[in-house]
């Protein structure tokens, strides 16, 4: 599956933004996805992930009860909606498709994925 992933840019401080991820090649309900995210001089981090029906949601404790994951399978697009931005989500953020399987529907680590989209920036300014 390609992924490419939109909808980055400046936001204020307290502001939101909504990022996309569309998935081509195959269709997406074949895949839990998630989202990442690499701050500069930083490792990449899970930031949240999604279950392939979208019924089970996970989230970093960083980001719990701002941001939050959705899909559509009909459009093959998983959405990552951010609200309270603060400056410390700046980052370039990157969705990610993965085929595995786990009992608990929760995925966090970066060897976990096998397909990544190219990222888009979010830079919040203070």
């Amino acid at each position: 599956v390609q992924l490419q992933a939109s909808g980055g840019g400046l936001v204020q401080a307290g502001g939101s933004l909504r990022v996309s991820c569309v998935a081509s090649g195959r269709t997406l309900s074949e895949y839990y996805m998630g989202w990442f995210r690499q701050a500069p001089g930083k490792e990449r981090e899970f930031v949240a992930s999604i279950s392939r029906s979208g019924t089970r949601t996970y989230y970093a404790d960083s980001v719990k009860g701002r941001f939050t994951i959705s899909r559509d399978n009909a459009k093959n697009t998983v959405y990552l909606q951010m609200d309270s931005l603060k400056p410390e989500d700046t980052a370039v953020y990157y969705c990610a498709s993965t085929r595995l399987r786990r009992a608990s529907e929760v995925l966090v680590s970066t060897l976990e994925y096998d397909s990544w989209g190219q990222g888009t920036l979010v830079t919040v300014s203070s």
